[in-house]
């Protein structure tokens, strides 16, 4: 495959990242974050047995690194399931690694509603529900050289991480779920592990003036599902919507906090970076749409879509009490373009 092909040559060359695309001064952010992410991946790596390192290692070319999705299914990787207690703390210290503080509470609350869905669904569950299906998978090797990646994966939870020549250049798809968004009984009776992706939205949606709105809402009826699913490639969808540039000033204050609560899934350090480069590539632009009912328990739709980055959130499934929210970057998903860029550009000598 061609894709593999570019990607084996760029793993046998030296990467560094063109300055024109990424800043000096952004890059310790950057720097920063790989340098966690190589040192708990290495701590993580050394605890295992060689069985389980031979489940938890790829090569940085092999093709399961873009196999990605967010529902039930067998997965590649070394699951929770099959680690002691000390592998354990280590896998969620290297998680840790990648997000931020409130992204790391997001993700190990909704591995925890796995037994709430369990018990929901009773014995006859089509999936297997279970909080230690989550399966963590290092492609290549951890250092400040070749490039190498990560992911820990299971359901509704996909988190994917780029890194090349000492710097975490990709950190999308990011995507979290919940079922159920929220939960109606039990001991558990009221939790949300996305409530802000919920609230913040519908906040913005009803502060819209009857202008507004009408622009936003491009259908009246929300998709079944995101749009972009688990393609590999997230390509722009239409810019439909009410642009930033045509809200107030509360309005827009209140766009910024719906979107500082996707980047507060990252480090605080790499999202003060993305959120300034978003803002950079012109938030005027930025394009927030919505489809389906306005009130809370309607099914309901929305994305922000900047030039370039795309957030899609949706609650429709099982009586509009189950989200799916994604980040998905335009030219950075996985790093591929970033890293094809740079190829393309800066002469490499043959040996």
């Amino acid at each position: 495959m061609k894709r593999l092909r570019l990607v084996a040559l760029l793993s046998s060359a030296v990467v560094a990242l063109s300055l024109v695309t990424w800043s000096v001064v952004d890059g310790v952010a950057r720097m920063r974050s790989a340098a966690a992410m190589a040192g708990a991946a290495n701590k993580f790596l050394a605890s295992l047995t060689p069985e389980q390192k031979a489940k938890a290692s790829f090569s940085f070319t092999d093709d399961q690194r873009f196999d990605w999705h967010f529902i039930p299914r067998d997965r590649k990787g070394v699951p929770l399931k099959d680690l002691n207690e000390n592998q354990r703390k280590l896998a969620m210290e290297f998680m840790k690694s990648g997000l931020g503080a409130s992204g790391y509470q997001k993700a190990t609350t909704i591995m925890s509603l796995e037994p709430v869905l369990r018990e929901m669904e009773g014995p006859n569950r089509r999936f297997p529900r279970d909080p230690e299906l989550y399966y963590f998978s290092i492609f290549g090797t951890p250092s400040a050289k070749a490039p190498w990646g990560w992911r820990v994966e299971g359901h509704h939870v996909s988190l994917n991480f780029t890194v090349a020549k000492g710097e975490m250049v990709s950190n999308t798809p990011l995507f979290f779920g919940a079922n159920p968004a929220e939960v109606r009984q039990g001991e558990r009776k009221g939790l949300r592990a996305l409530a802000g992706e919920e609230d913040r939205g519908r906040d913005l949606i009803q502060a819209l003036d009857e202008k507004q709105r009408a622009a936003a809402i491009f259908d009246q009826k929300a998709p079944g599902d995101i749009i972009t699913m688990n393609k590999l490639k997230a390509d722009p969808l239409k810019p439909e919507g009410v642009a930033a540039g045509q809200l107030n000033k509360q309005q827009k204050a209140m766009l910024e906090k719906l979107l500082d609560e996707y980047l507060s899934r990252m480090p605080q350090d790499i999202a003060a970076e993305r959120s300034k480069k978003l803002r950079d590539a012109g938030f005027d632009r930025i394009y927030f749409a919505w489809a389906g009912g306005v009130n809370k328990g309607d099914p309901h739709y929305y994305r922000i879509q900047g030039p370039t980055f795309l957030v899609e959130y949706d609650d429709t499934q099982n009586n509009a009490n189950h989200i799916h929210s994604v980040w998905r970057d335009f030219n950075g998903d996985f790093g591929e373009d970033l890293l094809r860029e740079h190829y393309q550009t800066t002469p490499h000598t043959q040996k």
